[in-house]
């Protein structure tokens, strides 16, 4: 199957799916489309979720263009180090990103906007369904909100079938709708490597990936949300990368495993 096919959870994702063309023609400046309207939408769920706060959850952060348009997530790793998806940042430029903490309400002044001074993205990424869907940005100062460790190699046992996970973001609230103007999160089960290769086939490599989700669907992340957290055990065990839709029966989201990039994350945060 395709990756055109499938629903990326990023606003760029969405705008080159509609476009068929390959990422890394587009800028995420240039792809970010006009921000749906969320005005009252304090009821308004990730998919299934329900309103949660950076004070509660201090390392999420989301990417927003130089105008303020937030268009992905993000999990800060370090002060100033953030981990969030290749495809919210390949094609781009350091200066054209924004970091967001510490602000629930996207219509609010709230928390601090840290510019990108360096953005690393794994050399080896070309596609979602290929794997190496990472990136580690640099910020230009250090942020006061706490960061969440990371999953390494010795957490294999994180990733277990049925593990509860925590999943949050800014994104829209069914595939395709209206973008949320709150935080939100949700919580949602990891499913087995067999469960999602039935889900996917071939595009899913167990390796580079993990899934979560209901086997009747329901609660899922989904677009504006990609790069942001999934987390287990009190650490970052993925990032929100792509799926079938949204929410949909019988395909879980799927998130980059990032014990597989624990490795180059830390290089990255030694840089």
């Amino acid at each position: 199957m395709a990756a055109t096919l499938h629903r990326l959870r990023s606003w760029l994702g969405a705008a080159l799916v509609a476009a068929t063309l390959p990422m890394a023609c587009v800028s995420v400046a240039e792809a970010a489309p006009t921000p749906p309207t969320t005005d009252g939408e304090v009821g308004a769920q990730i998919v299934g979720g329900t309103r949660a706060s950076t004070s509660t959850y201090p390392f999420v952060v989301y990417l927003a263009t130089s105008s303020g348009f937030q268009y992905c997530g993000g999990t800060l790793v370090a002060p100033n180090k953030v981990v969030t998806a290749a495809h919210c940042t390949v094609g781009d430029s350091a200066s054209a990103v924004r970091v967001v903490a510490g602000r629930d309400d996207k219509n609010s002044t709230a928390g601090t906007v840290a510019r990108v001074t360096r953005i690393w993205i794994h050399p080896s990424y070309t596609d979602v369904t290929r794997g190496y869907d990472v990136s580690v940005l640099t910020l230009d100062r250090n942020l006061s909100q706490t960061p969440i460790a990371f999953a390494t190699s010795a957490d294999s046992a994180l990733y277990a079938a049925g593990t509860s996970s925590t999943i949050l973001g800014w994104g829209t609230t069914s595939s395709g709708g209206s973008a949320s103007r709150y935080l939100l999160k949700a919580t949602v089960p990891l499913t087995s490597s067999s469960t999602c290769s039935s889900a996917y086939g071939s595009d899913f490599n167990a390796t580079h990936m993990v899934c979560a989700g209901y086997a009747q669907g329901g609660t899922d992340t989904c677009q504006g949300d990609s790069g942001g957290p999934l987390v287990a055990g009190g650490k970052l065990i993925g990032i929100t990368s792509w799926g079938e839709g949204c929410a949909a029966a019988g395909y879980p989201g799927v998130y980059s495993r990032v014990s597989t990039y624990a490795t180059q994350i830390q290089q990255q945060i030694s840089s």
